[in-house]
């Protein structure tokens, strides 16, 4: 049996290949859209892939289950959950598919994949046990998606924090509990092969091993181990947790409705600096993504730039500062420019109408420019103690419950968006995060819709502790 687990660091998002050596076949297990690495590296190792499956309707992002079966290749996915949660683009297609329920089994050459219901992050989630067939028909290993993790188990609040289905939190809790049944029932020395990792928003406290075993979490997995009761369970796991980014809903829609086939790769135009800020000044859809490092954006930008570097923040924060309608305009370096491509494809935002690099934008002339007016905490009180302004805190609402300056508005930086109708613009921001890294995305946010901001670029917790402002846990 030929094994490999892929990683997406950006998104700590695992997918599998998985494949028999004897008939070169193989099959992909919660695939990303941009499938064709997924080819190569079967082909590097002698597979075919014949086959892609899923574990569940993805929020995070888009799935890749469609751009197989657009070139087809048979695809499995879940026919559990209610009339809600079923895959609305495979039913009744032309696309090679088959529904799974409990219990129902496949096979990729001499490998036996079963599928377990295992609801509660979402109502529809199955899990594959995977068998070696040319051995044993008993798995070795379970490819668990965001059922159980390594170290936490899949947030049950998404269906109500994420997608907006006012009261499923609790009801998806008790769900979720009922369903580590089924795990605590598998063999000790099964090993667990989660879908995410550390970094990802879809649990809060994933760890960054890839994988363990069901022994193993059955001993050391928090959440498990608080579920001592049904509402011991309930409580521990939909406290603190962290709040989802607005891209998440519209990634379970477009991956319940049917994702558009990417196909091939996306090239937007190279511009000149005059038909970039043409283009964007005559598009009232057009977002500017500038992705320069955060002095220099701070210090001199076009006016309405969003401020996104391509680093690990990237998928998130543009994913929650663009709406799918947005036509983008990158501002990026030629070396960058096709990992800020990947990374927005990926999470559906496909309008890339175009690309300048920063020297060619910023060496025109008669450019309108801002700038963002940037300060520490050590002249923070200076400011605030005048009465002027307002202190804005982009951190989460469990960062802020530690500590918090007094007054300060709370709206986590994946979420401000949602919330400007609720941020007075009476009066200038100070913005803060918890170290400045997501003040400084958020401020461009404000600023592109007409707020007057200050970024704090430093660090919290040193001036909160000096204040006697940190509450102890």
């Amino acid at each position: 049996m030929f094994f490999e687990q892929i990683f997406e660091e950006k998104l700590a998002q695992y997918a599998y290949l998985i494949g028999c050596q004897k008939s070169g076949e193989a099959v992909v297990i919660d695939p990303m859209r941009d499938i064709d690495r997924y080819n190569k590296l079967a082909a590097k190792h002698g597979l075919t892939i014949v086959a892609a499956a899923e574990t569940h309707i993805h929020a995070d992002y888009i799935s890749g289950l469609r751009e197989f079966a657009a070139r087809g290749v048979k695809v499995y996915a879940s026919d559990e959950g209610d009339e809600n949660w079923k895959y609305e683009w495979l039913k009744n297609s032309d696309y090679n598919y088959e529904f799974l329920t409990d219990n129902d089994t496949f096979k990729i050459g001499n490998i036996i994949f079963k599928a377990v219901h295992s609801p509660g992050h979402t109502p529809e989630h199955i899990s594959y046990l995977v068998s070696d067939g040319a051995t044993t028909d008993e798995p070795m290993g379970i490819c668990s998606g965001d059922f159980v993790f390594v170290g936490d188990v899949g947030r049950p609040d998404l269906l109500e924090s994420a997608a907006g289905m006012e009261g499923m939190m609790e009801e998806s809790a008790r769900i979720l509990y009922k369903s580590l049944d089924k795990f605590k029932d598998l063999a000790p020395y099964v090993q667990v092969w989660p879908g995410h990792g550390a970094g990802s928003a879809c649990g809060k406290a994933l760890g960054a091993v890839p994988d363990s075993t069901v022994g193993y979490e059955m001993r050391f997995n928090n959440s498990i181990r608080a579920a001592i009761t049904e509402q011991d369970f309930v409580n521990f796991i939909l406290d603190g947790q962290p709040e989802p980014p607005l891209y998440f809903a519209r990634m379970k829609r477009d991956n319940k409705m049917g994702p558009k086939v990417l196909g091939d790769f996306p090239k937007p135009q190279k511009m000149t600096a005059d038909e970039f800020v043409f283009a964007v000044h005559s598009n009232e859809s057009a977002v500017v993504i500038d992705t320069r490092e955060r002095e220099a954006f701070m210090d001199k930008h076009l006016k309405g730039a969003l401020f996104a570097p391509v680093n690990k923040a990237f998928n998130t924060t543009v994913g929650s500062f663009v709406m799918e309608d947005g036509h983008m305009y990158l501002v990026v370096e030629e070396d960058k420019l096709h990992e800020a491509i990947l990374d927005l494809i990926r999470i559906g935002l496909d309008n890339i109408s175009g690309y300048i690099t920063p020297s060619e934008l910023y060496a025109k002339q008669d450019l309108e420019v801002v700038r963002t007016e940037t300060i520490t905490f050590s002249e923070f009180d200076g400011y605030n103690e005048s009465g002027n302004y307002r202190v804005l805190d982009a951190r989460k609402e469990s960062e802020h419950a530690t500590g918090a300056v007094p007054g300060a508005l709370n709206f986590a930086h994946t979420r401000i968006l949602e919330n400007l109708d609720k941020i007075p613009a009476d009066k200038p921001l100070l913005v803060h995060c918890q170290a400045g890294g997501r003040a400084a995305y958020t401020s461009a946010l404000l600023q592109k819709h007409g707020y007057e901001v200050v970024l704090i670029a430093d660090k919290v917790e040193p001036y909160l502790q000096q204040r006697n402002l940190m509450i102890e846990a």
